[in-house]
């Protein structure tokens, strides 16, 4: 009897998810494996939802964005008996090895299911790129582009007014998206959480735009360094009536989309090489991309913590600024 792999995407969506479950579900039959798809994330996995496919069942998903399997957040692995549960359902559903693709949740996660006799194979799958071991992370790319078109088109109205936006990127408590779209679009302040900032430096960056003749700003902030509400209204506080500063937020759309060519083939490398790691007896590791090449970081450091900011680069955006 052929050996059994199932697949997951859980967490937050990031575009190329649909285009990794496609090259592990091909991969892994052109393999001989049996292959099953488990819909929901760890939540489906503790609900059974499991479903056996053939290559015909990721036909059109190369392009697709968001994740057809479906994604989710499950409290119940969080609890001291839910691991072990997860990790007795792959085993009655004879599955030999998880391929779970996410971020930092779904590693930890995949972490307890090992400790509880999974095997476990991740895929990164994250619009944050902040996992250690690895300089890109699956969607990212994508939703660069995603809010350096927003960004772009801020810019348009903002010249066209006068005005100065404040942007909010997502990233949770990494500046990698904002550092990247913003440095992308010339923003002309950037603020990411692994840099400490001052609201009276903004205040005086902008107010030397206006006294410079500048009749537009674009200041570009992670989420996870503060809110773009906040920031617009200590602004309109001190800056001239007549130049009016809005808020924005992208929120989700930035998560959303078909992914890019260069998440595409990211997917289809990482989903490859996942099976391929399996078929050689290696388990409990990230695999994603480092310096342009796939490889493969074990769980351990997978999880330990946020990947730092390129110093350097943000440097030259406010050199560039």
């Amino acid at each position: 009897m052929p050996k059994k792999i199932a697949v997951l995407t859980s967490g937050g969506d990031a575009p190329g998810m649909n285009a990794a479950v496609r090259a592990v579900v091909r991969c892994g039959i052109s393999a001989g494996l049996e292959v099953e798809l488990i819909y929901r994330g760890y939540e489906g996995l503790l609900a059974g939802e499991f479903e056996k496919v053939d290559s015909k069942a990721v036909s059109n998903m190369l392009s697709r964005g968001g994740s057809f399997i479906g994604c989710a957040r499950s409290a119940e692995m969080l609890q001291p008996h839910g691991p072990g549960k997860a990790a007795g359902i792959l085993k009655d559903h004879g599955i030999d090895c998880l391929l779970a693709i996410g971020g930092d949740g779904t590693f930890r996660g995949a972490k307890a299911l090992m400790k509880n006799g999974a095997n476990v194979i991740g895929l990164t799958g994250t619009i944050d790129n902040d996992i250690p071991g690895m300089d890109r992370t699956l969607g990212f790319d994508t939703a660069c582009d995603t809010l350096a078109w927003c960004i772009n088109r801020l810019r348009d109205t903002a010249e066209s007014h006068h005005r100065t936006f404040v942007i909010e990127a997502m990233g949770r408590n990494a500046g990698w998206l904002a550092l990247h779209a913003g440095m992308a679009c010339g923003a002309d302040v950037i603020l990411i959480p692994e840099i400490p900032w001052d609201r009276e430096e903004v205040l005086d960056t902008v107010t030397r735009r206006i006294s410079d003749g500048r009749t537009f700003s674009l200041v570009v902030i992670a989420e996870g360094a503060g809110r773009a509400t906040d920031l617009t209204g200590f602004l309109n506080q001190h800056l001239p009536e007549m130049h009016e500063v809005r808020a924005c937020i992208p929120g989700h759309i930035q998560r959303g989309g078909a992914p890019t060519t260069v998440d595409r083939i990211l997917a289809s490398r990482t989903g490859f090489a996942a099976v391929q790691a399996y078929l050689a007896g290696r388990t409990g590791m990230v695999v994603g991309q480092l310096r342009g090449e796939v490889v493969e970081v074990a769980f351990d450091v997978a999880t330990s913590g946020i990947r730092g900011i390129d110093r350097s680069l943000y440097d030259l955006a406010m050199v560039l600024a």
